[in-house]
């Protein structure tokens, strides 16, 4: 059985936009990634460590354990043997509280690519192969979002671009998930349940090809 962590945030984790609940796994992309690869004959187990608020490698101030570098050696090395790593991540890099572009977030991500290939795994377990998915960029925000994520859209602007070029750098593989999905129009930030439908399904022949 081939493993595959995503590691991510809110996106992923699956929060309903406007509401603190959470989609069942069957729901959430990770959950239908799984479910059909499974279904194309393929031997596999998607493990999420997914947390609400996870930047890519700052910290958040209000909340510990945010900082996206800190741990990820360890959750590597605590999951592994891991055929593969799905990297997405980059929206709360655009909390107000912070000032980053577009640039940083991406130099962000290749500093997570670089820790994970660093984890101390044991010696006959293999180095992940890493696939960075490019977040959808927030919409207008609204609700409890509107002042967290304030000016965020603008603050992204070219971060699919970004964040090719740093996996193209660092032989990581690539999927824009801001070409298929967009954030919900409810809270601008996070996914629809049919948002998590289209972006599992989308990522099967991708992932399939790296495993």
């Amino acid at each position: 059985m081939k493993q595959i962590l995503v590691y991510g945030d809110s996106l992923s984790w699956g929060i309903v936009p406007g509401t603190r609940r959470r989609l069942t796994f069957s729901q959430r992309w990770p959950g239908i990634l799984e479910a059909e690869l499974v279904r194309t004959g393929l031997a596999v187990r998607v493990i999420e460590d997914c947390l609400n608020g996870r930047r890519t490698v700052w910290d958040d101030p209000f909340k510990p354990g945010r900082n996206g570098l800190n741990g990820i050696e360890q959750r590597t090395e605590i999951n592994s043997p891991l055929a593969l790593v799905i990297l997405m991540l980059g929206t709360n890099d655009f909390q107000s509280v912070h000032q980053h572009n577009a640039s940083h977030s991406a130099q962000g991500i290749a500093s997570l690519v670089r820790a994970i290939r660093l984890a101390p795994i044991e010696p006959d377990m293999p180095v992940p192969q890493i696939l960075i998915v490019a977040p959808p960029r927030a919409g207008t925000p609204a609700g409890t979002m509107t002042e967290k994520f304030a000016n965020a859209r603008e603050r992204a602007e070219g971060l699919s671009a970004a964040f090719a070029s740093i996996a193209a750098e660092m032989s990581c593989a690539f999927f824009d998930a801001s070409r298929i999905i967009t954030a919900s129009a409810i809270d601008g930030v996070h996914l629809d349940a049919d948002q998590h439908v289209i972006l599992g399904t989308q990522l099967v022949d991708p992932v399939r090809n790296l495993l």
